[in-house]
């Protein structure tokens, strides 16, 4: 195992370590192949109290900063596990905690951080929307005590595994806000009693197993009782999240990376031709050390834009270029671990070719390489925006 800079929070990684090691390789690539959900690893997850570590005491969580959520994710990836599955229950809560009427933190938070209910599914993107959030049309009209909700949503994970989403939807109309970023509304929804009574999930396959579904909303009825925060303020609302998502996508993307590291300077270590190891060959270790450049280097912004999100200080700029660093990193470190192995990288029991897949995902979500650039150009550069 390669050598770190002095890791923060050592105790949690190493228990996260041990528990991990119960989920070995041969227990991911048979779900792989199903393209089933890990019940039985969230499972453990949520018992060891690894997904309620930023849910405050007093609600039954641990209270601890974003940074132990950061080490929790980077060792699940690095011991070659799969965090995508629950890392929802980590930050999506932050909506309801920091924007929810006591009655809703009394009544959400504590079953949350127990594991009696999973609020893992985040219902904003739409297929005709994509990133440009602004322009989703899925509609909520207030009648009497409810909300009713139609429209569609695309690339929502987890909502087969999630009795909880928290939905972003218009409840009033793009032409008729003052700015294309009001009039959007947060509403909890109980998918326990959605599906089936307005609601329709449909999975959607992909190259990776990440439990995908596109939604499809049909007067569903949701208790105003559910808003979140006020009506028309939504879009403010799930900002503080988005930015927590990136940087623990981003420690994930870390993990990644060591995880590619860790096997490629291994196997380079004790595989031999030409009757010498192929590590010995400049051709095979600089693209190692290369790699772990690129991971030590995101680790450092990472951590910046982590310490940032914990003060409560902007933290936007930080947060796109710790997810863009550390993608990247965790994509050439993937490259390079296939090309160390040369054809066994491409044998299923060897994980290389799932962890290769999994981790391509991040150049395009949750947001892509090219729109944090944008973001970067025109936030920090001033540059004349392009759209």
């Amino acid at each position: 195992m390669a050598h770190d800079a002095e890791p923060s929070y050592p105790e949690i990684r190493e228990a996260v370590r041990k528990l991990c090691a119960r989920f070995p390789g041969p227990y991911w690539r048979a779900l792989d192949r199903e393209r089933a959900y890990p019940t039985d690893f969230v499972q453990a997850l949520t018992e060891a109290g690894f997904l309620s570590v930023l849910i405050p005491e007093e609600y039954g969580g641990s209270g601890l900063g974003l940074a132990a959520a950061v080490a929790v994710l980077e060792e699940i990836h690095r011991s070659g596990c799969n965090g995508g599955a629950c890392h929802a229950q980590m930050y999506t809560m932050g909506v309801i905690l920091r924007h929810g009427s006591a009655a809703q933190k009394d009544a959400y938070l504590p079953k949350i951080a127990a594991g009696e209910l999973r609020l893992q599914a985040f219902g904003v993107t739409e297929p005709d929307a994509g990133t440009d959030t602004t322009r989703i049309a899925t509609f909520a009209r207030r009648e009497g005590d409810d909300y009713v909700v139609s429209g569609r949503k695309l690339w929502i994970s987890r909502a087969e595994h999630s009795d909880l989403m928290v939905l972003l939807c218009r409840t009033t109309p793009r032409d008729a806000a003052a700015k294309p970023s009001d009039g959007m509304s947060v509403l909890l929804v109980d998918l326990r009693d959605a599906v089936g009574n307005g609601l329709t999930i449909r999975p959607v396959r992909t190259m990776l197993n990440h439990a995908t579904t596109e939604l499809f909303f049909e007067d569903l009825h949701v208790p105003a009782a559910n808003l979140i925060g006020e009506a028309g303020q939504g879009f403010r609302y799930i900002l503080d999240g988005m930015n927590a998502e990136r940087i623990l996508i981003a420690a994930e993307c870390i993990g990644d990376a060591r995880f590619f590291i860790d096997r490629a300077s291994a196997y380079a270590r004790e595989r031999e031709v030409f009757g010498r190891p192929i590590g010995q060959n400049q051709g095979v270790q600089f693209p190692i050390a290369r790699a772990y450049v690129q991971a030590s280097a995101a680790v450092l912004m990472v951590d910046q834009a982590a310490a940032l999100f914990e003060a409560g200080a902007p933290c936007g700029t930080e947060a796109n270029m710790a997810k863009l660093l550390a993608s990247e990193a965790s994509w050439c470190a993937a490259d390079m671990c296939l090309q160390t192995h040369g054809g066994f990288g491409f044998a299923e029991e060897f994980d290389i070719e799932r962890k290769f897949r999994e981790t391509r995902l991040y150049q395009v979500a949750p947001i892509s390489t090219n729109l944090i650039l944008s973001h970067v150009a025109t936030h920090v550069l001033e540059l004349p925006k392009s759209f």
